[in-house]
């Protein structure tokens, strides 16, 4: 159960490199005149007795956090309303409620990594999911599936697009406070956000939102995030290096999500040479796992990519619609507010270091006086996530 958290938490699922959308970071963000009530329903999943999560944590590895285990959880699944293209759409996710505490607990919005099929959304767990580690130590613990899974799985997700990232997470937020006062759940106001991997992205994309647009009434007590692709302009390096990328499921990925997000309605064989253009749409289809995917792809983007699409991307002046939009969907243009952590493992082969050390550099000289960068020692992209879970845990605690 335990080790499910690690894989699904901020899910170790790794990530891609770009995403698409219009909205320039040097555009004012739009001001929220009012807000409109987000949450829909709720039900109830299944409830997690104190002592089975006693016994076990220990079964999973985990000994050193036991003492962190002090409730049970009911676990519920949340269907709220947000919106994507500009229309109202419902959402999904779980939260995860520590039973019989007699203090607000603190919330603690969890951002999982990259899935691909329809069966990793969160909602769609069978049994223990591995969230309720953090609900039992005392978080309400949320956790949103993202438009493309869960109530939404109908649209083709947004991978790494900013705006539809964050608000996934900032009307899951208020759609929460709803759903505590439904359910007579006491909520403290102190608002934990962690993410790994596209969760990293997603985290920060989050907070920009939440420190940037004053009219959404929340205010973040601290941020972690682990090896996310924030500089996406800089991604494109390593796709043009002239080695082998090794998730080239991760690039499909995020192509189709920019032509579906912003209606580009581009030919998939304007940017995919065949078999691939024709086969993506089937491999796609919400049944496959990531594995899966990256098998029917060739890790050589130029066998991948047309000869013409790959001559765009390494000409300063080809493919500018594209190159905008990772531009636009970048995360280091800002200064983040709130205390900050940025986590990665020197030897990632998905997310170069580079991103992150990049990025906290940037937020540094534009003045950000409560970040923090962890280098992981030869930590790969999966294996550097449980020690910076390690690292946040007692940090979370001090706040």
């Amino acid at each position: 159960m335990i080790k499910t958290l690690a894989l699904y938490l901020f899910l170790l699922s790794s990530f891609v490199s770009f995403t698409g959308c219009n909205r320039s970071n040097s555009e004012p963000t739009p001001v929220i005149t009012e807000t409109p009530a987000r949450y829909v329903s709720s039900a109830l999943l299944l409830s997690v007795p104190l002592k089975t999560l006693q016994t076990l944590v220990p079964t999973q590895g985990y000994e050193a956090y036991l003492s962190e285990v002090k409730y049970g959880v009911s676990v519920y699944k949340i269907v709220y309303h947000t919106t994507y293209q500009g229309q109202e759409v419902k959402a999904s996710g779980l939260i995860c409620v520590p039973d019989g505490m007699m203090t607000p607990a603190p919330v603690l919005s969890a951002q999982h990594g990259t899935i691909f099929a329809h069966r990793e959304a969160p909602t769609h767990f069978s049994g223990l999911s591995g969230f309720e580690l953090f609900a039992s130590a005392g978080y309400i613990t949320l956790i949103p599936d993202y438009l493309g899974f869960g109530e939404s799985k109908n649209l083709f997700h947004p991978y790494y697009d900013r705006q539809h990232s964050a608000m996934a997470v900032v009307d899951m937020i208020k759609a929460a406070k709803e759903f505590y006062k439904e359910k007579q759940i006491a909520a403290g106001e102190k608002l934990f956000l962690v993410g790994y991997s596209e969760g990293g992205y997603v985290t920060l994309a989050a907070q920009k939102e939440i420190e940037t647009n004053p009219a959404h009434s929340l205010k973040i007590t601290a941020a972690a995030a682990g090896a996310g692709g924030y500089d996406l302009s800089s991604m494109l390096d390593d796709v043009t290096s002239g080695k082998d990328y090794s998730y080239p499921a991760y690039l499909a990925y995020l192509l189709q999500a920019y032509n579906h997000t912003n209606n580009w309605q581009r030919p998939l064989s304007d940017m995919f040479q065949e078999p691939y253009a024709t086969k993506l749409p089937g491999l796609f289809n919400g049944s496959n796992s990531g594995g899966s995917i990256n098998r029917e792809l060739p890790r050589d983007p130029q066998k991948l990519f047309t000869p013409a699409f790959y001559q765009g991307l390494l000409q300063p002046s080809g493919e500018q619609t594209l190159k905008k939009a990772l531009q636009d969907n970048s995360l280091t243009n800002w200064t983040p507010q709130s205390p900050t952590r940025l986590y990665h493992g020197t030897a990632d082969e998905i997310v170069p270091f580079q991103n992150s050390k990049d990025t906290f550099d940037g937020f540094r000289a534009r003045g950000a006086k409560q970040v923090e960068f962890f280098p992981i020692e030869g930590g790969t992209h999966g294996s550097a996530f449980v020690p910076m879970l390690a690292s946040i845990i007692p940090w979370i605690k001090e706040h």
